[in-house]
């Protein structure tokens, strides 16, 4: 009688397929997966730890640089979450704009996600085609802050500036272009033979599993938990916007594919709406000596200048207290929990990482299976290290 004995190896951290430095220490049988541990932390940064040191303001950079795919969300998730705390109301039209711009985000991330993912399954012309699309919403984000990734442009109490006098025009551009060319990103892939059998029934999670999992986001939908915080507990605005809730039944790669090709759609659709409905009025809340005043009055008035010089100095004082802020990035529930000492600075912040709980799931969807599904699982998952490590 042949024993069977199975080998350790590891995949990472050095591996282009785990989009960063994430190892995965497997235990095989063959070709079959037996066990599978992922090992995080190769590129911590300590980004709560460094938050705690800054002033509210000077904290808000910081959020760029975890998910670095989707940084206008992380600027809304945080700002929100101070906001709340400092109990301020921001205009009607920041709030439009902030939907506008973080569905925007989550069309970035998607065309990234799915170029790359793609390309991992041997796809490889995916990421010419959707990088192409993903320069338009770049475009957009250097027209608004000047930067064409962490632009920081969504500010506490409001805006960094006014939006720039063809934000409508270049949103109705992007918005059309996407949607007519997300039908060649389907007859590449959607029935693509050689993609079905590469995510179809692979990477598989129930419902009741991503529920135990505490997944969220796509990871979640995709096993037919309809749940999404825009409709469940509406945010800066969301509940203004008419748009469905993208959801799947099998709970597999290729549903979550499916998924977030619809998101997209989704996401053009309160694009469109946003730009349609965008109220008049100002891009910042008034709020002196906590919101920045506009930086036409710092360089004119003097009362401005003070309170610009202030703020940017010594910061404000935030009350007694804490608040737990939750967006609905493109990856999950981001959640911001800010506590306050009554000082300049926060306290204690903990970021609720949407990637590194998802990740969390991945033995469960790769025991059993056979290595080569171990990447598609990763890219279907949708990491960015930065977030996981933070």
């Amino acid at each position: 009688m042949t024993e069977s004995k199975t080998i350790t190896i590891n995949m990472g951290p050095q591996h282009p397929a785990t989009h960063g430095v994430l190892r995965v220490v497997l235990e095989i049988e063959g070709e079959t997966v037996v066990k599978a541990r992922p090992v995080v932390g190769y590129l911590h940064t300590g980004i709560e730890k460094t938050m705690e040191s800054k002033l509210y303001y000077k904290a808000l950079p910081a959020t760029d640089r975890m998910d670095y795919l989707a940084p206008m969300s992380n600027n809304l998730g945080y700002c929100l979450a101070v906001e709340s705390l400092m109990e301020i109301e921001v205009p009607d039209k920041v709030k439009w704009a902030r939907c506008c711009l973080a569905e925007l985000t989550r069309v970035n991330s998607h065309l990234v996600w799915l170029g790359t993912h793609a390309l991992d399954l041997g796809a490889m012309s995916m990421l010419l085609y959707t990088f192409r699309e993903r320069e338009l919403v770049l475009d957009i984000y250097e027209a608004c802050g000047g930067q064409r990734m962490m632009t920081s442009y969504i500010r506490i109490g409001g805006l960094a500036h006014d939006l720039p006098p063809d934000f409508d025009k270049k949103v109705r551009n992007l918005t059309r272009i996407v949607r007519e060319r997300m039908h060649d990103y389907e007859t590449l892939l959607t029935n693509n033979e050689i993609f079905i059998n590469r995510t179809r029934g692979v990477a598989v999670i129930s419902a009741e599993d991503a529920i135990n999992y505490s997944l969220t986001g796509p990871m979640l939908r995709g096993s037919g938990v309809k749940h999404d915080l825009r409709k469940a507990n509406p945010y800066s605005g969301y509940e203004n916007f008419d748009f469905e809730v993208a959801f799947g039944t099998n709970g597999d790669a290729y549903d979550r594919y499916l998924l977030r090709l619809e998101e997209i759609r989704q996401s053009l659709r309160i694009c469109d709406q946003a730009i349609d409905g965008m109220p008049d009025g100002p891009y910042r809340a008034h709020v002196p000596g906590v919101v920045l005043p506009p930086k036409e009055d710092v360089l004119y008035k003097m009362e401005s200048m003070i309170f610009h010089f202030k703020i940017i100095t010594e910061g404000f004082k935030a009350p007694f207290g804490a608040v737990y802020q939750a967006i609905e990035s493109p990856k999950g529930e981001l959640g911001f929990y800010i506590s306050s000492d009554g000082s300049n600075k926060p306290h204690r912040v903990r970021v609720r990482p949407p990637a590194f709980v998802n990740l969390a799931a991945l033995p469960r969807l790769v025991e059993g299976r056979l290595l080569s599904d171990v990447i598609c699982a990763i890219g279907s998952i949708d990491i960015v290290l930065g977030e996981v490590d933070r």
